[in-house]
Order: C-alpha cells, then structure tokens, then sequence
C-alpha cells in the first residue's frame, strides 16, 4: 500500500522540501528586515522562531522520506521522535512561560495550534507507519499541509501586518 511506502511519496516528498526551504527562507528575511519592529512586540519573536521550527521540521521529515532504503519502522520512529520535539517547543506559552503575559488565552492557544496540529499529524504518522495501519504517511500529507498553512500566515504577520 503506498501510505506504507516511502518511495512512493518521494515527489511529494521533494516538493515539500522546497516550499518549507523557501518559506523559512521569507520568514528570515520578514525578521531581518523588520527585526526592530518585530523586538518591539514581545511575542513576535517566539512566534518567528516557533514557524521556523516548524518549517524545519517538516523540513527534515520530508528529506528523512527521501532517505534510500530505510525500514519503514525506522522512519516512524523519526516522524514520531519529530512531532514530539515540535510539541515541545509549543508548550513553554502554555504552561505560563508567556513572553507577554497579557497576551488574551485564546491568541495564546492559536498561536500554539499552529505548531500543534502538524506535531500531532507527525507523531500520529509516526504511530501508524509502525503499527503499519491507520494512514502512515497520509498523517504527514496532513502535517504538511497544516504546516504550512500556519507558518504562512506568521510569515504574513511578520512581513506585512506587523506594519499596521
């Protein structure tokens, strides 16, 4: 089946890499560019660093499924091991270590979303490539997507909203 089989997702595999290398790639240029602008609000820099994280997780997850000749068990394992690092770096604003602590629950809660479901998607993809049922890397067909989408829109945030 080709949910379980990782040369069969190297196209998509390939066209990840290249949009999450190009979208880091415009999120380090939104911060250059704006860096003091940026510095002046207090939770646009984990923010910033937080979409970069995610872009290279995805990042690597996606040359990992480009890797010739891995087990499938082993690229679970890596996809697993990845989502539950990405859920890390979302968890410090959730536990209290907010860089604004007035910053209202819910923008709290987005903002850790947009990590959060791709690191979910991940270790689910994880999960089910070694228990070889339940999606397997359609899970990262979905992190990608989600990933994506959210680092986008921080990237907007950070080139063009943080100016009006």
């Amino acid at each position: 089946m080709d949910a379980y089989d990782a040369e069969a997702w190297s196209d998509f595999a390939v066209a990840t890499v290249g949009a999450c290398a190009a979208l880091a790639g415009l999120i380090f240029v939104a911060v250059s560019i704006n860096l003091a602008r940026i510095l002046e609000f207090p939770d646009l820099p984990g923010r910033a660093a937080r979409s970069l994280g995610l872009l290279m997780a995805l990042l690597v997850t996606c040359v990992l499924v480009l890797a010739p000749g891995q087990p499938v068990a082993v690229l679970g394992l890596e996809h697993g091991a990845t989502g539950v690092l990405l859920a890390g770096s979302a968890l410090p604003p959730l536990r209290g270590g907010r860089a604004d602590p007035t910053a209202p629950a819910y923008r709290v809660l987005v903002h850790a979303a947009i990590v959060l479901v791709p690191a979910a998607a991940l270790v689910a993809c994880g999960a089910t490539l070694l228990a070889g049922a339940g999606g397997g890397l359609y899970w990262l067909a979905a992190a990608v997507v989600s990933g994506l989408g959210g680092a986008t829109a921080n990237a907007w945030v950070l080139l063009v909203e943080i100016h009006r």
